[in-house]
């Protein structure tokens, strides 16, 4: 979302949620978004969450520059559908290779104020997404990321990035009238890949370049630059898991 407000040049206020704290489970974030997921935002009095719903939001809101061509609506809505089904698998595959907390992030207890927090509705109706997430944490706690979680999450990205690749064979983006939100949105989830150890170049050598190409951008460069710490706890996790054998391409035989 934030790369997108940066391409459209809409100036915005941020108010930063301490994932590590559990700060989206408060009473304060639940409010806003009983998913307690991030992002979400407020525009003229009204919230919008989910990631693709509030980036054609802010398409219908600011039009220009054209990210969401008139002509490919429906097939940007259905490969944003496919992208955002995606979510738990890139999420999975986070926690076993990039963040790999010490402990499950989420207690028992930070589940049941999920569970019961706030009104839990969404467009006026009991949210079942809550459901799904409290099953993750709850398989999470269990067991962690197994291995076959692990292969079969990465698998559904090969996949996917497979057909990406041979459609950027033929063109520069992902769509041919070109840079639109779904190279935005898949940009998101490469990069994040890109740092769990998923060998994007040397599989999808097409995608390789185009992800090359987005990075560049200066309203891409400045939104995902970690601060040194976090780069350098990341890389320390990558070299760990390599020393160890545990690293995702091992895991996913990639």
């Amino acid at each position: 979302m934030r790369i997108f407000l940066a391409l459209k040049g809409v100036d915005w206020e941020s108010h930063e949620i301490d994932l590590m704290t559990n700060e989206n489970l408060s009473d304060y974030y639940l409010g806003i978004n009983p998913r307690g997921l991030l992002p979400s935002i407020v525009h003229d009095g009204d919230v919008h969450i989910e990631s693709n719903d509030i980036l054609t939001y802010l398409e219908s809101v600011y039009p220009e520059p054209q990210l969401i061509p008139e002509s490919a609506r429906d097939k940007v809505a259905q490969l944003l559908k496919h992208e955002d089904e995606l979510h738990l698998d890139l999420r999975a595959l986070s926690f076993r290779f990039v963040f790999n907390p010490p402990h499950n992030p989420k207690s028992p207890e930070d589940l049941k104020v999920y569970a019961t927090a706030g009104s839990g509705t969404v467009n006026g109706k009991k949210d079942d997404r809550v459901g799904v997430e409290i099953d993750f944490w709850e398989t999470y706690a269990d067991g962690g990321i197994t291995d076959e979680v692990a292969k079969a999450a990465a698998e559904k990205f090969r996949s996917i990035f497979n057909e990406l690749d041979g459609i950027l064979g033929n063109q520069e983006y992902l769509l041919p009238e070109g840079l639109s939100v779904l190279d935005i949105a898949w940009f998101i989830y490469a990069n994040r890949l890109g740092l769990a150890g998923y060998p994007i170049g040397r599989l999808h050598p097409n995608l390789g370049k185009w992800y090359e190409l987005m990075e560049q951008m200066p309203e891409i460069a400045k939104e995902i630059e970690l601060p040194p710490p976090v780069r350098e706890n990341f890389a320390a996790t990558r070299a760990e898991h390599r020393a160890e054998g545990m690293h995702l391409e091992a895991v996913a035989g990639l």
